[in-house]
């Protein structure tokens, strides 16, 4: 499936510099003035995942292979939608214009300023609560407009749930609440989804700070500190330093890791940014490991086996026959399939079989 995370925010906090270091290459131009970024940058990067490395190095020795199978990640599309600013919902710095390209992402990365540098310039920016409730705002008045454009047309809407929905969310948007904690039933929630509010889309709150204090410690207590001044939860929140992340993105694989381990840090902020949003979209990956590839499938959670073999081809839903699966922990300690089938650690399962994070899986496929 498709996995987009639209970086928004005020201008100059950070996110085109965290963009261009998340690609590894400066594919947007990070200057110090607003509205350097016009058009949505939009970058594709693989999601790191350690597994498939391992994997491949299985299957080599496996299948007698004299090099690894290709390896191929699951992928994320970074989206750098340009500075917003106070009145974007009408209008304002083009903001019409990128509002219309957030509706089009999974989630989003609103990227706060949790940083004092004097030579940047605060183009609107005050403080981070105050950042961050003109963004969601603008993004609820963007969303009021398009609920009263649906409002008028109520009288053709014959189904009650459609009525419920509107009017909720409607209420909600004008007391200050976003639609993504409106309560709705399942019902509702499904004319919710054809809507594409900016509200709904699940978020994430990205702080970059100064380089002293990207540190456990530092982090935790960053965390912990904005949790309660945005009045969010702290599972939203992921801590970056763009500076330092544009560092890393310069150096080696070998270098990056003697770097983060310098930092008392275990991932770079794009693994933890990736991770953030998988959580926050509720998904996970399967894996495929054979001599034409190794590869990593992003499904949602809770998906059956029919459904996830429908990520490799649609024909695979209705010509799913059975699904053969070994958790990732056995297939390495067994040294792949065929050992994993030696010992009972590889099973047959039906359709109805809920896909685990790391498994790994070989489809029956039907004629």
């Amino acid at each position: 499936m498709n996995l987009s995370v639209g970086i928004v925010g005020l201008p100059n906090v950070g996110k085109s510099t965290l963009f261009n270091a998340l690609l590894k290459k400066q594919q947007a131009l990070a200057a110090n003035y607003p509205f350097a970024t016009i058009e949505p940058n939009v970058g594709i990067v693989p999601v790191p995942d350690h597994r498939l490395t391992k994997l491949a190095e299985i299957t080599k020795e496996e299948e007698k292979m004299t090099g690894l199978p290709p390896i191929k990640a699951a992928t994320v599309s970074f989206v750098d939608i340009a500075g917003l600013v106070k009145g974007a919902s009408e209008g304002a710095g083009l903001g019409n214009k990128f509002l219309s390209h957030i509706r089009e992402v999974s989630v989003i990365a609103h990227v706060v300023r949790a940083f004092a540098d004097d030579d940047v310039i605060r183009e609107g920016s005050v403080d981070p609560n105050s950042d961050y409730q003109t963004i969601e705002t603008e993004l609820m008045l963007a969303d009021l407009q398009t609920m009263q454009n649906v409002q008028s047309k109520m009288k053709r809407f014959q189904d009650d749930n459609e009525k419920n929905a509107v009017q909720k969310i409607f209420v909600g948007l004008s007391d200050g609440k976003t639609a993504r904690d409106t309560d709705l039933t399942d019902e509702e929630l499904v004319f919710i989804n054809q809507l594409s509010l900016l509200t709904h889309k699940r978020e994430m709150i990205v702080l970059n700070v100064s380089e002293d204090e990207y540190n456990p410690d530092a982090i935790a207590q960053i965390t912990k500190k904005y949790a309660e001044l945005l009045s969010q939860p702290e599972d939203k929140f992921v801590v970056i330093c763009a500076k330092i992340e544009s560092e890393l993105a310069s150096l080696s694989d070998e270098e990056q890791k003697e770097y983060l381990k310098d930092l008392g840090l275990e991932a770079s902020g794009l693994e933890r940014l990736i991770q953030k949003a998988y959580e926050q979209l509720g998904l996970i990956s399967f894996l495929t490991a054979g001599e034409k590839e190794v590869r990593a499938w992003t499904i949602k959670k809770g998906i059956n086996a029919q459904n996830a073999a429908g990520e490799i081809h649609t024909d695979f839903i209705k010509k799913f026959i059975k699904a053969e699966v070994v958790a990732f922990a056995d297939f390495e300690e067994c040294h792949g399939w065929k050992g994993a089938r030696a010992i009972g650690k590889a099973r047959l399962e039906g359709k109805e079989y809920i896909v685990k994070d790391g498994d790994i899986v070989e489809f029956k496929i039907g004629a």
